[in-house]
């Protein structure tokens, strides 16, 4: 850990952190299921405030809208901490990572958040893309052939610290935890690939 690096800019990355947490504590899938006149996502579907259950409650416009504030949330604070501040990747890292948080742990909503995908995927992007691109890439592949969102991104993630290592190795260890917490977040999802319970998007057999 860069302990200088944390020291060098202790209040600026305090208030960028809370500010990240915040933001992150929007969550986009309550909004826009009460904008859609839809249940809430935290006691329907998957019970997972996030752009899947979104998808599966009140379609394709529902989700994609909740996909985007969700992304935005972790693109915003990296943007802002790389970009106007100037301030090292390292820290961008932290201030995506604790938008993340927010999301997972939302101080506005009962800290009951999603799992955190869709605003890891942003800050990705915006700390460095082609890292998001290789760990994109896995969750296509992977969703694409599976059609489970959960296991793909679990895989996604696992596999995001590796490309880390290898082009900013700097901002590796927010990142590695950014993945831990994540593949703990689907401790349910996990459960439920095991008992062959988890919910995915196959289409249904038609009758013959």
């Amino acid at each position: 850990m860069d302990f200088a690096t944390l020291q060098a800019h202790g209040l600026i990355t305090a208030l960028l952190c809370v500010a990240a947490y915040l933001g992150g504590s929007i969550s986009s899938a309550i909004l826009v299921c009460r904008l859609f006149g839809l249940p809430d996502p935290r006691t329907e579907g998957s019970h997972n405030p996030g752009a899947t259950n979104v998808l599966r409650l009140g379609g394709k416009p529902a989700a994609a809208l909740t996909l985007a504030g969700d992304v935005l949330k972790g693109v915003i604070p990296v943007l802002v901490a790389v970009h106007w501040l100037q301030l090292p990747l390292l820290i961008a890292a932290l201030a995506g990572w604790f938008a993340f948080l927010g999301h997972l742990f939302p101080v506005f909503f009962q800290f009951q958040g999603g799992k955190g995908v869709a605003t890891a995927f942003g800050l990705l992007f915006a700390l460095h893309w082609p890292t998001g691109l290789v760990t994109g890439a896995v969750w296509l592949v992977l969703f694409a052939t599976l059609r489970i969102s959960s296991l793909a991104s679990m895989a996604a993630f696992l596999v995001m610290p590796v490309a880390i290592l290898f082009w900013q190795p700097e901002t590796l260890w927010p990142m590695i935890l950014l993945s831990l917490v994540l593949i703990g977040r689907h401790h349910s999802n996990i459960r439920k690939l095991l008992s062959g319970e988890e919910l995915g998007f196959r289409k249904p057999k038609q009758p013959e």
